[in-house]
């Protein structure tokens, strides 16, 4: 029996399998499957149901109520998610424009028909009530227009950088008015260490102002390194609020920082020799090139050039342009040139894959280097969570009573 209205789209978005991939589980020849997400043709019952199984079999298991509902906002690949999940929350709002970034993100988080995701937040911000509540907003609004490279960049090329870029730099007021319409109990903001003292510290005052004196939230916020939990020295800054005062501060927030002694090094997530493909190695054309351009800045006596890495080293910061020639961050090889770090290692060293949690990737290496590079790092975000678990459960318990309370009437 076939019917045309019969569930093959919303099974397929909450199965995250690619195109390929639901090929080969119905037995359908991608042209087919594409003609039954558009429904230009309908899907028999029987790949409806495989479908529907395979999605079923991915969701997790709901162990009881969530603790608290987040939505995550600028959300590439779903660090920020990751972490929060981890203390018991329920995500259900996605804001990611980035299509491939959104395709990764359907791949590692198969959700219910209850979970929103869309494309730009612009619109939601202009009209926030299309969001559904919630008690926590996360967000990794973009680092790029204050990023120390990026300025630097943009003041080369003559462009405008930080608030005055139009299309990244003024997204943080669309996480204002989604704050101001919504009032949850907490928010997270991630962003790069250089937001303090980009425009000699007046964007970050601005931000400050906007949350604490016009939104009334109580903000704390750090510059946490990643080295203690992966092997890359990646710092960020994390700005926590509270809509009440739970008297939480980051200064008390090493004590959640491993031991130097358990400091992971690199050999930690690097692939064995004969697993790693041999296109991830440097052609000598573009070996020599970056040897020359070090050595032409070396001479200069500039610091510019490739940065090579053994199993005992800890590496740079990773970043979106990794898939241009991989000079950052390089693996030494005996006895030939060295290589650029896997998408897998990435994974790894990002923190998405770890332990026991698998990460899968669906797109092209160019598309996962720019992931990986844009994206938190996940032990982190899990170690920040931790720290602020107990705040937010209060906050969120003293919002509903707040809420439950009957209004007072007023006198006279």
């Amino acid at each position: 029996m076939i019917g045309r209205n019969n569930g093959f789209r919303s099974a397929w978005r909450r199965s995250g399998l690619s195109l390929a991939e639901t090929s080969r589980a119905v037995r359908r020849t991608p042209r087919q499957v594409r003609r039954y997400l558009t429904e230009a043709s309908a899907a028999p019952d029987e790949a409806v149901a495989e479908v529907t199984q395979l999605a079923d079999a991915r969701l997790p298991k709901q162990t009881g109520p969530a603790a608290f509902r987040f939505i995550d906002l600028f959300a590439g690949i779903g660090g920020l998610r990751l972490g929060f999940e981890a203390i018991g929350g329920k995500c259900v709002f996605t804001s990611e424009w980035d299509r491939f970034s959104n395709e990764t993100y359907r791949r590692n988080f198969p959700d219910g028909a209850d979970h929103m995701m869309v494309g730009d937040i612009r619109p939601y911000g202009a009209k926030p009530e299309l969001i559904p509540e919630h008690d926590v907003l996360l967000a990794g609004f973009p680092c790029q227009p204050f990023s120390l490279a990026g300025v630097s960049k943009k003041n080369s090329l003559g462009r405008a950088h930080g608030f005055d870029d139009e299309h990244q730099g003024n997204l943080f007021f669309e996480i204002e008015s989604i704050l101001r319409h919504h009032q949850p109990a907490a928010f997270l903001l991630e962003n790069v260490k250089h937001l303090q003292r980009h425009d000699r510290g007046r964007t970050f005052e601005v931000i400050r102002q906007r949350l604490e004196e016009e939104l009334g939230y109580h903000i704390s916020f750090r510059v946490i390194s990643s080295e203690p939990w992966v092997p890359q020295k990646r710092e960020r800054i994390f700005i926590a609020g509270f809509r009440e005062d739970q008297r939480f501060s980051f200064a008390d927030f090493d004590r959640m920082i491993p031991p130097s002694t358990e400091w992971p090094k690199l050999g930690a997530i690097l692939q064995g020799h004969n697993e790693v493909d041999a296109k991830y190695t440097l052609t000598p054309k573009l070996w020599e090139y970056l040897q020359a351009y070090r050595l032409k800045h070396e001479n200069a006596g500039n610091g510019f050039g490739y940065s090579m890495f053994g199993e005992e080293g800890v590496t740079r910061t990773l970043s979106a342009r990794y898939h241009k020639d991989g000079s950052e961050i390089l693996i030494e090889q005996s006895g030939t040139r060295p290589r650029r770090l896997t998408p897998t290692e990435c994974a790894r060293l990002m923190g998405f894959e770890h332990g026991e949690r698998e990460w899968h990737i669906p797109v092209s290496d160019t598309q996962a280097y720019r992931q990986f590079g844009n994206a938190v790092v996940v032990p982190v975000v899990e170690a920040v969570a931790k720290f602020m678990e107990d705040a937010i459960l209060r906050a969120v318990k003293q919002q509903a009573q707040d809420t439950a309370k009957p209004a007072r009437r007023r006198v006279g």
